[in-house]
């Protein structure tokens, strides 16, 4: 292979930057993945930054190598197959962070402080596609190309530069040393072929050298267990007294605190949280939305989430994708395929009367979900209840109801001077879960209202778990809505299922009311209606008067 100064410019200084920024121990590796040389002599000392420059000079498109183990303060999971990847993220906290390269042949490298006092050294198949690196070997790093000029690169925010190796989760330590089984094996490193012993720290719970853990492993597990903190606090005081020692507080209120904050971790579950943002919505979206969202608005939280979205970019089946020239965008993946019987499909649309002749310029069909924003006094129940009216000797209309009391409600009807008995729907009570009673007969499902106090941008959720219900049927969904806003509680989020989207707004200033077209996705005749507006005055609490003519 030739010379590439550009590439050997490159990895010089990138070797050079490994040692003097992360002091790690730099050695260079041949395409055949060996060293140059006997490199011994660098597990215990670092070469300095002439004789890097040297090893680059003769080998200039030598592969850097770093060497693992105490010398580096590094161990390296090295994972070849898919296989061996998910079993390793099994073993992972949800929202850690850790450093992440992936190799030419698509393997992955999840790079960890190295444990102290372990004396973890190499091993290879420790699970199947796993193989670990510590003491005794080491790591070919990025930007470094193989023999078929392939990369290893790092995962977007996730190098060195950018992220700290955390210390291995216990969960993970323990797995590898049971694995091990303290055999003696054949070393990992291709040049290295004497047998090397294994010695790693003890899991015995208590016993001196490892009691901090241990109290903070039992401290975990009772605020796991819901223990009362007081409760806790004697057992842990109990345990140090067995040891013939006088109770710390200091030391106990630390383990207690860590487990509570563990546990409020836990209760986050922001993988979750983040997998179900993007699931609830479609298209592209930014790193900055989703902190928005889900108020993320501390810098933990932030690095933990990128660190979560870097993983759902990987694996046979990815979630979402990087999107665009720029950081920070990305693409859910739109994988899931249902054949759509377009030949037996109904032609026929749902007409349906809907107040201040809307339904002139929107058409509805089979399906559909209209989605009714209203800030308050714009009328958004008395809107719903004459869509009641105009209809309900056409259709069977279902009602569910999240504010109204039975006399309130009664009141309200009595407003539109029909007698009571001539009302024809059936109206329940209901705050949640709404898509559990949507059916697929032809039906008008009117629900008043989406109720979302908090966590808005699961609204698109809600209405596209009602969607899925729906066959014959239509759904009329009322949200809340901040006055001038465009949109209803949940944003844009809010109109990705709706064929059509209604905003009420009440103008104080001028003592009226204006209705505007959101979005219509079929129109009735050719003009698009979407942005046309018209004002209405809402009299006695239930009848429309029309007060301009529709507007764009």
């Amino acid at each position: 292979m030739g010379i590439n100064k550009d590439t050997s410019n490159l990895l010089q200084e990138a070797a050079l930057a490994y040692a003097d920024k992360y002091k790690l121990s730099i050695i260079p590796i041949n395409h055949d993945k060996k060293p140059f040389f006997k490199w011994y002599a660098y597990q215990n000392k670092k070469a300095t930054a002439e004789e890097i420059r040297q090893w680059w000079h003769k080998w200039p498109n030598a592969m850097i190598g770093i060497v693992t183990g105490q010398i580096s303060n590094l161990f390296v999971v090295d994972c070849d197959t898919q296989e061996g990847f998910d079993s390793i993220q099994k073993l992972l906290p949800d929202s850690l962070e850790i450093p992440m390269a992936r190799t030419p042949r698509g393997g992955w490298h999840f790079f960890f402080e190295y444990p102290a006092d372990s004396k973890l050294t190499c091993k290879a198949g420790i699970l199947p596609g796993v193989d670990i690196r510590g003491k005794g070997g080491y790591i070919v790093a990025a930007p470094s190309k193989n023999g078929n000029g392939k990369a290893y690169q790092w995962f977007d925010g996730l190098s060195l530069a950018e992220v700290t190796p955390p210390p291995m989760p216990g969960v993970l330590l323990s797995t590898l040393i049971n694995n091990i089984n303290n055999s003696i094996y054949r070393g990992c490193c291709p040049d290295k072929q004497q047998k090397t012993t294994l010695t790693t720290k003890t899991t015995e719970l208590f016993v001196f050298g490892n009691r901090d853990e241990s109290l903070f492993h039992t401290a975990n597990c009772l605020v796991k267990g819901g223990m009362p903190e007081s409760e806790i606090r004697q057992v842990l005081e109990n345990l140090i007294l067995s040891w013939g020692e006088n109770p710390d507080k200091k030391w106990i209120d630390t383990k207690i605190k860590s487990a509570l904050a563990r546990a409020d971790t836990r209760e986050r579950n922001l993988t979750a949280e983040i997998r179900d943002w993007i699931l609830a919505g479609q298209g592209n979206f930014k790193t900055t939305d989703l902190q928005h969202e889900l108020t993320l608005n501390n810098k933990d939280n932030i690095k933990k989430a990128n660190a979560i979205l870097s993983r759902f970019c990987q694996g046979d089946n990815p979630l979402i994708e990087r999107y665009g020239d720029k950081r920070g965008c990305y693409r859910r993946i739109e994988n899931n395929l249902e054949e759509m019987d377009f030949i037996n499909a109904p032609t026929d649309e749902f007409p349906l009367a809907l107040p201040l002749d809307i339904d002139s310029y929107s058409i509805l069909y089979p399906g559909n979900i209209v989605v009714v924003a209203g800030s308050k006094s714009a009328g958004k129940t008395a809107f719903l209840l004459n869509i009641v009216k105009d209809n309900m000797n056409k259709y069977e209309i279902v009602y569910f109801n999240s504010e109204m009391g039975e006399t309130e409600l009664k009141k309200r009807l009595e407003l539109f001077g029909l007698p009571l008995d001539k009302w024809k729907f059936k109206v329940y009570p209901r705050a949640e879960n709404f898509a559990d009673l949507i059916t697929p007969e032809k039906k008008v499902f009117i629900i008043d209202f989406l109720e979302v106090t908090e966590d808005f941008w699961k609204v698109s959720k809600f209405i596209k778990d009602i969607h899925g219900k729906l066959k014959e049927g239509i759904c009329i969904i009322a949200l809340q809505k901040s006055e001038g806003k465009a949109s209803g509680r949940g944003g844009d989020f809010s109109k990705e299922k709706a064929r059509l989207y209604i905003n009420l707004d009440y103008l104080p200033e001028r003592k009226v009311n204006q209705i505007t077209i959101a979005e219509a996705k079929a129109w009735r005749t050719e003009i698009n209606p979407r942005g046309m507006f018209r004002e209405y005055k809402l009299v006695h609490g239930s009848k429309f008067v029309k007060t301009s003519d529709w507007q764009n």
